[in-house]
């Protein structure tokens, strides 16, 4: 399918949506199934509760949208753009996000597993608060990030050895 018009609690099941803008969409509590997303826009859009699984965006570009507590699972967005989004409360599980950009994008409460972020941009702050960060390596990503006192606790044996720091007591 190219185009088309997304509607509340629908499934969508090996769809193509390619060279659509979705402006100010309200289709909360669907499910994407092996779907695929290139050059597709969403503005002011409402996908509250909605479940990607087994899909690809390509060139997506996801402005001022509610995303909140949506499930992404083997996920894989290559080049897209996200702005003024509402991701908290969402959960992420084996997600990629390759050479894309986010601005301002609120993940706080979010649960992140097996996530990774290559060769991206945050050029203003990322809201990862109260989100459950498992890092295995490349703690420089975090750069740009807001993050709160227990996750830096977290962290902190990991950016001890990163910075070359021996802590003894």
């Amino acid at each position: 399918m190219t185009g088309g018009e997304l509607r509340p609690d629908e499934h969508y099941d090996g769809e193509r949506f390619a060279d659509v803008v979705f402006d100010e969409t309200a289709a909360g509590n669907c499910l994407f199934l092996d779907c695929s997303f290139v050059n597709v826009s969403f503005r002011e859009g409402r996908l509250r509760k909605c479940r990607f699984t087994d899909t690809t965006m390509r060139e997506v570009r996801i402005v001022a949208t509610d995303l909140a507590e949506t499930a992404w699972q083997d996920v894989t967005l290559t080049g897209c753009a996200l702005a003024g989004v509402q991701a908290h409360s969402a959960d992420w599980r084996r997600v990629v996000f390759l050479e894309g950009k986010l601005d301002s994008v609120n993940f706080r409460g979010g649960t992140f597993a097996d996530v990774r972020f290559e060769n991206c941009l945050l050029p203003t702050s990322v809201d990862l608060r109260g989100a459950s960060l498992g890092i295995a390596d490349g703690l420089g990503s975090l750069a740009g990030s807001t993050i709160d006192s227990v996750q830096l606790l977290a962290l902190a044996p990991q950016l001890a050895q990163h910075l070359g720091i021996t802590v003894a007591d």
